[in-house]
């Protein structure tokens, strides 16, 4: 008999450590759900203790202190001792564009040529990767999925973590367009010694021509969109006309303080809601991001910085700076090494170099929803919007005391099962560590 038990135990386990694609996304509650007793970290600076949050057909109704909790035919999840936080939300991925970053077969993230407007990042978009159901495990339910390389990437889509195919995960579709800026320097390859020095003998000069190359693109496509009657159809213009119209947002792939001077060049002329992507050195123009009303999405805050010798903390002293200035940012974590899962700890890095922890929550939840477009339905925990909502048992961005326990998209409960969770019971079994 001890036997079979063992054989069953065994025969579990294996299941479960190869289990994955057993975690299904969930089905849609229509009803009441209840989350009482928490406290509500809303998202806007606010915290509520002991606040209830109802949820109704997957949209906020209310939040507040002792609301009337029906007795039949509602969900309700106690929340006491608990923090309840706004789904977090990745600003800048190509999560389910790339599975393996060494692995060319499972990368889907660039095309060929150098102007692919027309390419879009959502209809590749892979909800069976192995990497989101980890990330929702640490409180992310949302990301922003871009394409990469060429001059013009593509457009970008916001998904939702909890899907079965693009269709089901597409949350707001074609919301940006990628454009990636010519560096404006030297920047030597790292077999140039073997190769011979392959650097324009001018890279600025070479870079402003290549910038005016684009503006010229951008141009001809706002006057094909004033055509009236379009005799034949330019796919690349048609993906564009969403930014003369404000729909989208041209996402520019930006460190530099000249890259950044010639993003806001780009806004003013063309007349453009522009973000930055990257922006190491905006702290150094923050007062000129503010008066041109230009967003920043700090990438790499976990790095040296730009220059050998800036300050070696300035990248995390960087979101308090932008923060004092009143530039609208958002930390994002594009880490080849973490693929997205310190997202909340690089907020909370922020947090120990001068953020509070209600704007460091903010970076990544409300200020990321309003860079993205999507401030209207999500990003805080707000009458009228969907219930994407975490609860951990201690601080989001403490990476000692995350731990989420339950996660909703529009009020869905999410199971929180990942490929790593069930290693760790794999290999508690093993030792006997149960």
């Amino acid at each position: 008999m001890k036997k079979i038990l063992n054989v069953i135990l065994s025969l579990a386990i294996i299941s479960v450590s190869f289990g994955q694609e057993t975690v299904y996304p969930a089905k849609d509650y229509k009803g009441l759900l209840f989350i009482k007793n928490g406290t509500v970290h809303v998202g806007n600076g606010q915290v509520l203790d002991r606040a209830t949050i109802q949820v109704q057909d997957g949209k906020i109704t209310k939040i507040g202190p002792n609301l009337p909790i029906p007795v039949d035919d509602v969900k309700v999840f106690d929340a006491a001792g608990k923090h309840v936080y706004p789904g977090l939300i990745l600003t800048n991925t190509n999560l389910g564009l790339v599975e393996i970053n060494t692995v060319r077969a499972s990368s889907d993230a660039r095309e060929i040529g150098e102007y692919n407007p027309s390419v879009r990042s959502i209809v590749a978009y892979n909800t069976d990767s192995k990497l989101i159901n980890p990330l929702k495990s640490t409180g992310i339910l949302l990301a922003h999925i871009a394409p990469e390389g060429a001059v013009i990437s593509g457009s970008s889509s916001v998904v939702q973590l909890d899907a079965w195919n693009w269709e089901d995960a597409a949350y707001k579709m074609d919301n940006g367009i990628y454009y990636n800026m010519p560096a404006l320097f030297n920047r030597p390859s790292r077999f140039s010694a073997f190769m011979g020095n392959q650097q324009p003998a001018d890279p600025m000069k070479t870079g402003l021509e290549e910038i005016e190359k684009f503006k010229a693109f951008l141009k001809q496509a706002k006057d094909y969109e004033k055509l009236g009657d379009k005799k034949e159809i330019n796919l690349k213009f048609e993906a564009l006309k969403g930014l003369f119209t404000k729909q989208q947002k041209l996402f520019i792939n930006a460190e530099i303080v000249k890259q950044i001077l010639m993003c806001i060049d780009i806004k003013n002329e063309l007349d453009l809601d522009v973000v930055i992507v990257g922006g190491s050195e905006s702290y150094q123009i923050a007062d000129l991001l503010k008066s041109n009303n230009i967003p920043v999405i700090l990438e790499a805050l976990h790095d040296l910085p730009t220059l050998a010798d800036d300050d070696i903390h300035q990248p995390f002293k960087t979101p308090y700076i932008l923060q004092k200035a009143g530039v609208l940012f958002a930390i994002n974590d594009n880490s080849g090494n973490t693929r997205s899962r310190n997202l909340a700890y690089n907020a909370g890095t922020a947090v120990a170099y001068g953020l509070t922890k209600e704007q460091g929550l903010a970076a990544v939840t409300l200020n990321a929803a309003k860079i993205l477009g999507i401030d209207n339905v999500t990003g805080s925990i707000e009458v009228g919007k969907d219930a994407n909502i975490v609860i951990s048992t201690g601080d989001i961005l403490d990476m000692r005391t995350n731990n989420i326990t339950h996660a909703f998209i529009k009020g869905r409960s999410l199971e929180l099962n990942d490929k790593q969770k069930q290693l760790y019971e794999r290999y508690k079994y093993k030792y006997n560590l149960n």
